[in-house]
Formats: structure tokens, sequence, C-alpha cells
């Protein structure tokens, strides 16, 4: 097992010799805020093994890797989440971009790059949900 510490963009050291689990766990809620059982409330009741399945690889195996910041790695999850018109994950994927430290400005510059990709009606979806994260971190002028 490998014991390097591996920086996380301003987030505190996680040891590769951690569980997936621990790694994914650590990432998901230094980026939401929140804690993993409030992301998966919904879940829990009906496939709790799914919020293991998502801290495990996309939290653990793939926001980890150096290659790339989180604050790139949020833009990109926002592009694809707007294409996709996943709302909710959106959302949540908003708040996070805001908390490795993008600005309102370059979400709302990514979700309107994707209208060219997605149409507008999914790139306007996309906006008022940045809208709406916007006016509750009080980021509207």
């Amino acid at each position: 097992m490998f014991t390097q510490p591996l920086m996380l963009n301003g987030f505190e050291d996680i040891f590769l010799i951690m569980s997936r689990y621990e790694k994914g766990k650590e990432v998901l809620e230094g980026i939401q805020k929140k804690s993993v059982d409030e992301i998966f409330k919904e879940l829990e009741d009906i496939a709790p093994d799914m919020s293991r399945f998502v801290v495990e690889f996309p939290y653990s195996e793939i926001y980890t890797r150096e290659e790339v910041d989180l604050k790139t790695r949020e833009l990109c999850t926002v592009a694809a989440l707007t294409v996709l018109g996943t709302i909710p994950q959106l959302k949540d994927h908003i708040n996070a971009a805001l908390n490795v430290g993008n600005t309102p400005t370059e979400i709302v510059e990514i979700i309107l790059q994707m209208s060219a990709y997605c149409g507008f009606p999914k790139s306007i979806n996309g906006l008022v949900a940045a809208k709406e994260v916007f006016v509750e971190k009080n980021l509207l002028k």
C-alpha cells in the first residue's frame, strides 16, 4: 500500500493508505461542505449501497487524481450536468464549484457555453439552477 501524502488543491493531505471509502468521503465532504449522510439521505432506505459506490469511485478514484485541480473538475462537472439536464445534481455541483474557488461568473460562462452543445432549454435550466444557488448564498448583486 501507498503511504505518500496526496495534496488536493488546498484540502488537507489525504494518505493513500486510507480506504477508498475514507478517501472519497473526505473529498466529497470537503467540496460539498455536508456529510455523506446528508448528501445521500434520500437513498438510505431504498439503495444504501449507492452512496458507497459514489464515494468510492468518482470521489476516491477520479477526484483525487493530481493531473487536474478540483476547480477545473467541478467546472467540467457543471458542464456535464448542464448538458445532461440533471438539475438536482447540477445545483449540488454549482455549490461545490463555489466551495473550491470558482466564481459565479465562471460558472455562468460554462453554462452559457453549453448552449452550443445541448441547446438553449438545458442551458436556460442550468442558469436558473445557478441563480437559485447564488440567491441561497447571497451572491447575486
